[in-house]
């Protein structure tokens, strides 16, 4: 670390590892910007209606679902208090588990309802399919900007990010906690921006039960980094408040314009996916158990393609 580097402010410094990352990943950095001002559009396209009244339902419903993805983070988290390792096989096929369960609500709860959306609009299934992978790019785009731009840590790999060595280590879990959770709120939200419980209630179910392993998960991991088992579930049920938020977010983004919801369906989508295939899955296939993490998440999968048939 050079002396110009030391004696700088912490805001100076922050930049300045920002500028550094950025020349390194400007692929990430450009679809961050592209991502971040397309919300930034859709956002404020939809505010006054969200404001004014005609998506209350919609908001409550958003509301609802990010509670119930919090309670379920909480849950989860509870037997850390006394566990303070699960056997990694049966881990990596939880998370296996909850990997299938996303993947697959991304397809039949956020995927298949953008299409038939789209088409309705445009009448045509190749423009509709091309709306819908706008939006899936920009939910790509803006986790794999979040993910080179926002200092974090995780269990196995370590502290990652611009500046990371200037954050202590809980709230670098807290942020990678945040990677994970706030793309399931955004999904909640936009899954409820027309009020409709045939596209939201299936998706918010998936993501609550898978959530519960999740919890437990994260809060096995700040114990398995030292820190104390209340704090460990305190931390790890506080990061349930990314989902209600996520939520508030989700429902901004499509509950206005007739495409943005298409666009919106497709872009919580591709956060999700990306965070299954980025985080998830080589997670659960970094310690030699493979086999029971492909059989969890083939069991998600198919538990999520009944819940959306019962209750879709």
């Amino acid at each position: 670390m050079n002396e110009e580097f030391a004696s700088a402010s912490p805001l100076q410094s922050w930049l300045s590892a920002v500028r550094g990352q950025a020349r390194r990943h400007g692929f990430a950095a450009a679809g961050l910007v592209l991502a971040l001002s397309a919300i930034m559009l859709l956002l404020v396209q939809n505010t006054y209606r969200a404001l004014s009244g005609e998506a209350t339902l919609a908001l409550q419903y958003a509301l609802i679902g990010g509670a119930a993805g919090f309670l379920a983070t909480a849950t989860g988290a509870l037997p850390a208090l006394f566990l303070r390792r699960l056997p990694q096989r049966l881990e990596d096929s939880l998370l296996g588990f909850a990997a299938g369960m996303m993947l697959a609500a991304s397809a039949f709860s956020l995927l298949l309802p953008g299409l038939a959306a789209a088409e309705a609009l445009v009448a045509s299934k190749g423009l509709a399919a091309a709306i819908v992978v706008l939006g899936l790019a920009l939910g790509v785009a803006l986790m794999l900007g979040l993910d080179a731009f926002t200092p974090h840590e995780h269990d196995k790999s370590g502290p990652c990010g611009p500046a990371h060595e200037r954050i202590s280590r809980v709230w670098l879990f807290v942020f990678a906690i945040a990677l994970h959770n706030l793309p399931e709120g955004m999904a909640i939200g936009v899954s409820f921006s027309r009020g409709d419980l045939a596209v939201g209630l299936p998706l918010t179910t998936a993501i609550a039960l898978q959530d519960i392993p999740e919890g437990l998960a994260v809060a096995l991991a700040l114990r398995a980094a030292g820190f104390a088992a209340p704090f460990a579930v305190g931390v790890a049920a506080v990061s349930g408040l990314f989902e209600p938020a996520g939520a508030l977010l989700g429902v901004g983004l499509a509950s206005g314009l007739a495409l943005a919801y298409p666009v919106g369906l497709g872009l919580a989508a591709g956060a999700m996916i990306f965070v299954v295939s980025h985080e998830m899955i080589p997670e659960t296939h970094r310690n030699g158990h493979q086999t029971p993490a492909t059989l969890g998440l083939m069991s998600g999968f198919a538990l999520m393609m009944v819940l959306d048939t019962a209750l879709g």
